[in-house]
């Protein structure tokens, strides 16, 4: 099975934004003048209600387009994967779009719903069935979701993942709700973390 969740290797391009010091792929922070322009606009709400309506859509066909290997944000250093489902209610297979970062051998994915008062559908298909298939840059594989809890949400939440996507502070307070953010593990190193518990919340 390809390793999905493998950093890329010494002069390939970097597909996350982490701050020196902090955790992730690489030590050093993107510079790309792109990726300081739409973290910018991903705080402003006008960005949020017109790129809801339009990025899950066309990102779903590009990726799909390019396995995985295109987006809307490509080019930004704000990398994105698909995320593969079970429908709690029509037991089907759906594919969403996502920002994640990385982080101790895991991909965190955000429940944020660009700031709206109800969670994301994959989110609920995560709470109701944590099993899933991640896709990234034409490399699938299996991975359980567990939530985020206690310090390790503190910890990500504010020395990674609102680094990696500001926008996130905002969509909080906007939808006045507890936010999921969820660990997508390789299936064996969930099974040996807690082999019985399907995340809950």
């Amino acid at each position: 099975m390809p390793n999905i969740l493998a950093c890329p290797g010494p002069g390939a391009a970097a597909d996350t934004r982490v701050p020196a010091g902090h955790l992730g792929c690489h030590d050093e922070a993107m510079t790309n003048p792109w990726n300081t322009l739409v973290t910018r606009m991903g705080r402003q709400k006008w960005f949020a209600s017109t790129f809801q309506r339009v990025a899950p859509h066309a990102d779903r066909f590009l990726g799909k387009a390019t396995g995985g290997r295109v987006f809307l944000l490509t080019g930004t250093g704000i990398p994105t994967l698909l995320l593969t489902t079970t429908g709690r209610k029509s037991g089907q297979q759906r594919t969403v779009p996502l920002l994640y970062s990385r982080h101790e051998g895991a991909l965190l994915v955000v429940g944020s719903n660009w700031g709206q008062q109800h969670p994301p559908a994959w989110a609920l298909n995560l709470l109701a069935d944590p099993e899933a298939t991640v896709s990234i840059r034409g490399k699938s594989g299996p991975v359980r979701a567990r939530i985020v809890e206690g310090e390790e949400r503190e910890l990500v939440w504010n020395s990674l993942l609102t680094k990696n996507w500001p926008g996130y502070e905002n969509y909080a307070e906007r939808a006045g709700r507890h936010i999921n953010i969820f660990a997508l593990e390789p299936v064996k190193n969930a099974v040996e973390k807690n082999p019985k518990t399907k995340a809950t919340g």
